[in-house]
């Protein structure tokens, strides 16, 4: 589902990844670990598309991503992976409704179309009541969900997840981590999560543990 061979990436003189090599399959959750600085965020973000190895091959589905340009990537990353973030980076004018019809109005999906997935996803995640209000409406655990809502909506091969769950409280970090797995069982979809939270990171199927931009073990 996700190939990653070789790949290393430098900012100037810092070496950040140093021959990175992993396979996620479909239906996996997956979680990589390890401390600040040994490259996490820049894995996920070379997953997802949103920057380029220095060497080595990322192949999702079975393409070569690293070899397409710009505008044909930007197109595949909006049909094939969803993100979620820390902090939710939903738009504030926004309703929930709108946030999540977002990414599938870019990928030329029309109104309605997009409105009634928009509408079955928000049902799928509880939040129907809260389709018509906006961000500063909504808990932070509430948030988060309509960014997860956001994140499938074009039912996309693999969700990234960078820290989803470290600016909630315990009991709608917990509600998160469940939902991964709740939608890993209903939908067969694939979870890869960066994140510091040890208790999450036992649940999920592999742990991929980064020290100094290498792997130290996966388990």
């Amino acid at each position: 589902m996700i190939q990653l061979q070789d790949i290393t990436k430098s900012f100037g003189p810092l070496q950040v990844l140093r021959g990175i090599s992993l396979k996620v399959e479909q239906g996996e959750v997956v979680s990589i670990v390890g401390p600040s600085g040994a490259g996490k965020t820049t894995l996920l973000q070379i997953m997802g598309t949103l920057d380029r190895p220095d060497t080595g091959t990322v192949l999702i589905d079975g393409t070569p991503v690293q070899r397409m340009k710009e505008r044909e990537l930007a197109a595949f990353r909006n049909r094939h992976i969803g993100f979620v973030f820390q902090f939710h980076q939903l738009l504030p004018e926004f309703t929930a409704l709108e946030n999540v019809m977002i990414p599938a109005l870019i990928a030329g999906r029309g109104t309605q179309e997009a409105k009634k997935t928009a509408t079955e996803m928000l049902g799928l995640l509880g939040l129907s009541e809260r389709a018509t209000h906006k961000p500063n409406e909504l808990s932070g655990g509430e948030k988060q969900r309509v960014a997860v809502a956001r994140a499938l909506i074009n039912h996309p091969s693999v969700v990234l997840a960078d820290e989803p769950s470290g600016s909630l409280d315990t009991q709608h970090k917990e509600e998160l981590h469940r939902l991964f797995f709740d939608l890993r069982d209903r939908l067969g979809q694939t979870f890869v999560i960066v994140t510091h939270d040890e208790g999450l990171a036992q649940l999920t199927d592999r742990t991929i543990r980064l020290v100094d931009g290498a792997i130290e073990n996966i388990a």
